[in-house]
């Protein structure tokens, strides 16, 4: 069965809008899925894939851990999907008790009798709880978009799931345990990994082993949304740099997604993209990563530095092709009449806005920084 935890590091980003599709192409192509919506206390992925208001769910478990897990997965009507849905009344995945969250593990994982692939569509940020969910597979997928704020939380996001999968491997009275609190004393520019690891091989060689071979079978996929031209495919090199650097991680490009105004239709009507309009952009482009996906290999997934470097490109060239037919499309429009001059115009201006909005985060980002470096020569 394959595992994969949907995770970003801030909201708004379509987190659940690619959890939800991706089951729905993966369903279509003959797998056996199981999507788990994990967003607890704001659980809506329901809606998304127009299912009914859920009766039970995750809390409804929660609330009794040796009850049926059964009851609280559902059939939908889409063919080989089937939905655990979330619970609103709970606020948040950061009140989970250690057993409540050992037992839905459990649980989960035991789904692999009778299902290919488990989506499991997380809470955004990176609370504890979420982290060892993102942890239960090698292969877990990090949405951002190419806004500044949101490529700098997608590199937030996986910095703690690296210390996070070091803090679990390295137990509590280990040389490498105590060397890790000593390091997170001294401050968070002292965490870089590469610095880190030969210090711990030399003081506690097992722990070190231990976690190489983790981190050899981690290599998170990246996914940028809510693109509006090719060249914004590029911001998930910054985060490939980034946590090549600093945190001695690999990181594979899944594939970007381009912003397209028929999810708000096919969210209103509650049905998902792929199924409104399988030939969208959007839709098209989830199609690709879901292929990707199943081309992949679950059993031995290390990726080379070439396989990397391969994806990164494959994923460029994608972004390219899917903005040209993106404006082909937008042409065929309006030489037909179902998109006016007019409706073009709000469109230009709406994005206009948007990129306002952006350049304003990336000037006040500028600033900060500017005063962080400024008080750090001053030390």
């Amino acid at each position: 069965m394959r595992v994969i935890p949907v995770a970003s590091g801030k909201g708004g980003v379509g987190k659940s809008l690619i959890s939800a599709n991706l089951a729905v192409a993966l369903a279509q192509s003959g797998q056996r899925v199981v999507l788990a919506d994990l967003d607890l206390g704001a659980s809506n992925l329901h809606l998304v894939i127009g299912h009914h208001s859920p009766k039970s769910g995750i809390g409804t478990f929660l609330g009794n851990i040796n009850s049926d897990f059964n009851e609280v997965i559902a059939e939908t009507d889409i063919p080989g999907l089937r939905f655990i849905a979330g619970d609103t009344e709970i606020p948040g995945t950061a009140n989970l008790r250690p057993t409540q969250r050992n037992a839905l593990v459990k649980q989960l994982l035991a789904l692999k009798s009778n299902t290919d692939v488990l989506i499991i569509d997380l809470g955004a940020g990176t609370h504890q709880s979420i982290l060892d969910f993102f942890l239960l597979s090698g292969q877990g997928i990090v949405v951002t978009s190419p806004a500044v704020t949101s490529v700098l939380n997608a590199y937030v996001f996986l910095k703690n799931t690296v210390f996070r999968l070091m803090y679990t491997i390295f137990g509590k009275g280990t040389a490498a345990n105590a060397y890790l609190e000593s390091i997170r004393k001294e401050g968070a520019q002292k965490l870089y990994i590469p610095r880190m690891l030969p210090e711990i091989k030399k003081i506690d060689p097992v722990s070190h082993q231990k976690f190489v071979e983790h981190m050899d079978r981690l290599h998170p996929r990246i996914i940028t949304n809510i693109v509006d031209d090719p060249k914004e495919a590029d911001v998930a090199m910054k985060i490939r740099r980034s946590c090549a650097e600093y945190l001695s991680l690999k990181v594979e490009y899944l594939g970007v997604i381009y912003r397209d105004s028929l999810q708000n239709t096919s969210l209103a009507s509650r049905i998902p993209i792929t199924i409104y309009k399988p030939q969208a952009i959007l839709s098209q482009g989830i199609y690709r990563i879901a292929d990707k996906i199943l081309q992949s290999n679950d059993e031995q997934f290390v990726l080379t530095d070439k396989e990397i470097e391969s994806s990164f490109q494959e994923t460029g060239i994608e972004a390219e092709i899917d903005f040209e037919s993106k404006m082909n499309y937008v042409e065929d429009l309006l030489h037909s009449g179902a998109l006016s001059q007019g409706d073009l115009i709000e469109t230009i201006k709406s994005q206009q806005f948007e990129i306002s909005k952006l350049k304003k985060e990336n000037n006040f980002i500028k600033l900060k920084l500017s005063k962080a470096l400024a008080q750090g020569f001053n030390l």
